[in-house]
């Protein structure tokens, strides 16, 4: 729980983080907040673990339980910018937005500005006082659609336990490559590729993570899904998908080399070649309301981009089925 004042949290130590460091264990239940501020909580006696004061390097056994108690500190540096934003709803606790493709979500290196948090500085001010700017989940980039921002500590913690208990529902749209003949559940998990340090991939060591897709439409060699979510690892729609050897439309991490069938048309070899950016967007949002315990669902259209891909899809359907006649 939190007040408007203060961030409050209580957590029972999981069978997967006993004999933890407790630093380590807090950056798991607490992911929200950055590894070095959950140690100075530590520090400070702020965070406790069944009522005690601890060291960071500490361990933390099954059923410990783990309290915050602490005052909200400004969490970000950064500058309010004026971006244009897609405000799909708003109130006093919640900023839901359709992000645009391009567009960063955090200021990082190479990115230092003109990400959706300079944006949302500038939006909503009070943005300022919330850890990680009141962003609780991410979108890549390159990935467009509908998420959520917290405007409150109340909305904040609300939200980051709906995620933690995946109860916040969340739902793409995607276009891969290859013709699926129906839907499944990928159960795989995702943690850091053992060579390639920029990307994602299914190891054995990773973290849990379960991806549920169905068809949408079929097409000559792709195939358009809708993809649930159980889990929100990094990159996981775009390293589920390559798992299953039919990667994303334009993912320039997980899609390899440009992979044209056989009978492609001048019209959609340009088509594909054109489209240089995963073909991902979140299309639904599904939450509740950290005020008022309301069930609220938010859809917002695939953009342009997406739309004109599925056009040139099917276009090239019905040029293969008129070429047999």
């Amino acid at each position: 729980m939190s007040s408007e004042n203060r961030i409050t949290a209580s957590f029972v130590v999981p069978p997967e983080l006993s004999d933890r460091r407790l630093d380590q264990a807090a950056a798991e239940l607490m992911p929200e907040h950055s590894r070095s501020r959950l140690q100075s909580w530590i520090k400070s006696g702020a965070l406790t673990v069944n009522g005690q004061t601890r060291k960071p390097r500490d361990k933390v056994m099954l059923d410990d339980r783990l309290e915050i108690d602490a005052e909200p500190e400004v969490q970000v540096s950064w500058q309010a910018e004026e971006i244009t934003l897609d405000v799909v709803y708003e109130d006093e606790h919640l900023l839901v937005i359709n992000k645009p493709a391009g567009l960063v979500v955090h200021p990082a290196a190479g990115h230092a500005d003109g990400t959706l948090v300079n944006a949302l500085l500038n939006y909503a001010p009070e943005v300022e006082n919330l850890p990680r700017a009141g962003i609780v989940h991410r979108l890549d980039k390159d990935t467009s659609g509908v998420m959520v921002v917290a405007r409150s500590l109340i909305a904040h913690t609300s939200l980051v336990g709906q995620l933690q208990t995946r109860t916040m529902g969340r739902e793409y749209e995607a276009v891969v490559v290859g013709t699926l003949t129906g839907g499944a559940t990928i159960d795989a998990p995702i943690g850091r590729h053992p060579r390639e340090r920029k990307k994602m991939a299914v190891v054995p060591s990773g973290k849990p993570a379960v991806t549920h897709y169905r068809l949408v439409e079929r097409f000559a060699a792709h195939t358009h899904v809708r993809c649930k979510l159980e889990s929100g690892r990094t990159h996981q729609i775009r390293v589920h998908m390559a798992y299953v050897k039919h990667p994303l439309i334009g993912d320039p991490l997980y899609g390899g080399r440009l992979r044209l069938p056989k009978g492609t048309t001048d019209e959609l070899r340009d088509v594909l070649a054109a489209f240089n950016r995963q073909a991902l967007h979140a299309q639904k949002l599904t939450l509740e309301h950290p005020e008022t315990g309301e069930i609220m669902t938010w859809e917002v259209p695939l953009p342009d981009d997406m739309e004109q891909l599925l056009v040139a899809l099917r276009k090239h359907v019905k040029d293969l089925e008129r070429d047999e006649f």
